[in-house]
């Protein structure tokens, strides 16, 4: 029967599968194979090429098949490199809407090339690529940059992080060709900064050909405020008066915003951005060590839409500041790791003891957090407990109980976690499907039998440095769970192991 249903009605039912089981149904027949493969492309599976000559028959038959995400590695200026972009560009180009090229070092005339026969662009990514900006005469040319610029009609995504050669001739060349432009990142990128009432207002001849400064970006927020939603700006050592003159753009309503490790910011730029850009639904401001509770606070109040937020790092912040995070009702991503002066007891009462349903927390990191007693998440899919050497068996039963939907656990360096708490905890996790022990010193072969009995979806099991397992026990794992893709299991009994499928 399953024989003489529609393609497209085969690749719906294929994408409820987990990666292993459309693997194995991909097996079946040959029509169950192309619907496993178009189920793959519908998930946004991004396919990475070695960039060689061995590469250009998987080129042509990805090609055939229609995919839309692809990056690209050991890409150089070599003539074979060359080469494998013409057929990336022929086979699949008019199709692709995804690019990596991060690390590469292409020559410029083979990027043109390359993009040139990607029409369908949506996101693009440069990070690292210097090999492009060296010169500073990409794009220079009219006739060139009107052709790319036609290609690149609907990027809607562009990934310029660690260009340590970017200066504003050539971010302006460039971007000039994405008018559809809504993310952009410039983290790690140099970034200069002239303190001044006239940052922005600045002519294009200004521009300069060796620098990347702050107010020719600014420049350009003020002409896409419109259309740009996403920026991110990590370790370019954002000062607060740059930080305030952004948020501040006429008519620019930022959804999400990343400032890691801008180490200069203040809680009093964080506040004022929290009254400016009231739609942010992502924030990051991990690594901002001036930050300390009042910034927490103005986020609370302030941006009430808010779905994502990472504080790591942040060795300023106290109990006092967490208990306004009750206030983000609609947070699903809350990354609090290494913040030692925060308890894991606190932040669960301040999430969870509202009178309201809590919220519908997805993605939860406390590594480093103490104190850590009740975890009450029934929608939490993900979840960080990483170096927490006081969690007792009886704390990951509690966890287990409060937080039955987890599909990632990273357990790594809980020392007291034993067998006895695994057999208690495991039947809790019918779905998970990541799971890190590494370095729990205390655990046998017996937690991986109960594992395997109670957690059959486990894909990856990270347990190395765990002296208590043996190379035969993760062998006899591997063999009752075949769906198993890799087990990490270095320094196991002495050796060195990792099993990958």
């Amino acid at each position: 029967m399953a024989e003489s249903l529609p393609l497209e009605m085969l690749t719906y039912i294929l994408s409820f599968l987990p990666l292993s089981d459309q693997k194995e149904a991909s097996l079946v027949s040959r029509a169950w194979y192309y619907a496993a493969q178009n189920a793959l492309r519908e998930i946004n599976v991004r396919y990475n090429i070695p960039v060689s000559l061995a590469s250009l028959p998987t080129i042509k038959s990805l090609g055939l098949r229609g995919v839309s995400c692809i990056g690209l590695t050991n890409l150089d200026g070599s003539p074979a490199s060359h080469q494998v972009l013409q057929s990336i560009a022929y086979h699949l180009g008019p199709h692709l809407q995804s690019l990596c090229l991060g690390g590469g070092s292409p020559t410029e005339a083979s990027f043109v090339t390359l993009i040139l026969g990607c029409p369908a662009l949506r996101s693009l990514d440069l990070s690292g690529c210097n090999s492009l900006f060296v010169s500073g005469t990409l794009l220079a040319q009219p006739e060139t940059a009107q052709q790319v610029r036609q290609a690149l009609s609907g990027l809607r995504e562009l990934n310029l992080a660690g260009l340590r050669d970017l200066a504003d001739l050539s971010f302006n060349r460039l971007s000039g060709c994405a008018p559809s432009l809504e993310r952009l990142s410039l983290a790690y990128c140099h970034l200069t900064f002239e303190l001044g009432p006239a940052w922005g207002s600045i002519n294009p001849q200004d521009s300069s050909p060796s620098q990347l400064s702050f107010h020719n970006l600014l420049q350009f927020v003020k002409e896409r405020a419109a259309r740009l939603r996403a920026l991110d700006l990590s370790g370019t050592g954002l000062p607060p008066e740059a930080l305030q003159a952004l948020g501040q753009v006429a008519g620019l309503q930022l959804q999400e915003l990343s400032l890691h490790s801008c180490r200069d910011l203040s809680t009093e730029a964080v506040a004022a951005l929290c009254r400016q850009q009231p739609g942010l639904t992502s924030l990051d401001l991990s690594g901002c060590s001036e930050l300390a509770d009042g910034a927490l606070l103005a986020v609370s109040r302030g941006l009430r839409h808010l779905r994502r937020l990472s504080l790591r790092k942040l060795q300023r912040l106290t109990d006092a500041g967490c208990t306004a995070l009750g206030g983000l009702r609609k947070l699903q991503s809350l990354d609090m790791a290494e913040c030692c002066l925060v308890s894991g007891r606190v932040l669960a009462q301040a999430l969870g003891s509202v009178r309201r349903a809590p919220p519908p927390l997805a993605s939860l990191s406390l590594a480093y957090c103490s104190s850590l007693k009740v975890l009450q998440f029934p929608q939490l899919r993900q979840l960080s407990l990483s170096l927490l050497p006081a969690l007792t068996d009886n704390g990951l039963v509690a966890v287990a109980r409060g937080c039955p939907s987890l599909e990632r656990l990273a357990l790594s360096h809980c020392s007291l976690l034993s067998d006895e708490g695994w057999a208690q905890a495991a039947s809790s996790w019918p779905r998970l499907q990541h799971l890190n022990l590494s370095s729990c010193s205390r655990l046998t072969e017996q937690t991986l039998d109960t594992i395997g009995q109670a957690c059959k979806q486990i894909q990856m099991l990270d347990v190395a440095m765990c002296p208590g397992i043996s190379i035969a026990a993760v062998r006899r794992f591997q063999a009752q769970l075949p769906q198993v893709i890799c087990i990490q299991s270095r320094f196991v009994g002495g050796a060195d192991l990792t099993l990958t499928l």
